[in-house]
């Protein structure tokens, strides 16, 4: 993947929704999410257990989530990323990133086919900290 598509999508998006964050601060969802929200970004946890993360209300689907989406953050094991990548679709998001170890090429590729942009096996905090000086 082109280093200014990932760049790109940082800079550009305002709301993260977040399917598989945990409210336990020892989760690595935990911690990657609550960076990305000290960074100024929405943040809006998909977890149907939890009520609220972060401060902010959970949601059980994205489909449940009012406004706009614009980067799916997913912290699932990859047998969930079929089913996501079918709700991404039908939602027509923009964009979808699987964290580190989350790999489904197949899917993958079913989203890129239906015009996601997918960013896989990387860590959204990693990636962001990396390029802080190019997102001002």
């Amino acid at each position: 993947m082109a280093e200014d598509v990932i760049t790109n999508v940082l800079r550009n998006a305002r709301t993260i929704a977040v399917i598989g964050l945990s409210n336990d601060p020892m989760r690595p969802s935990y911690g990657v999410t609550e960076y990305m929200q000290r960074q100024g970004y929405r943040i809006i946890p998909v977890n149907p257990s939890v009520p609220e993360i972060l401060g902010e209300k959970s949601y059980a689907k994205l489909s449940d989530i009012p406004g706009k989406i614009d980067i799916v953050d997913v912290f699932r094991r990859p047998e969930a990323v079929p089913e996501i990548v079918d709700e991404v679709i039908a939602l027509k998001l923009p964009v979808i990133w699987l964290q580190e170890s989350v790999v489904h090429d197949e899917a993958a590729e079913k989203a890129r086919n239906a015009g996601v942009t997918v960013i896989m096996d990387k860590c959204i905090l990693k990636e962001h900290y990396a390029r802080r000086s190019q997102l001002g």
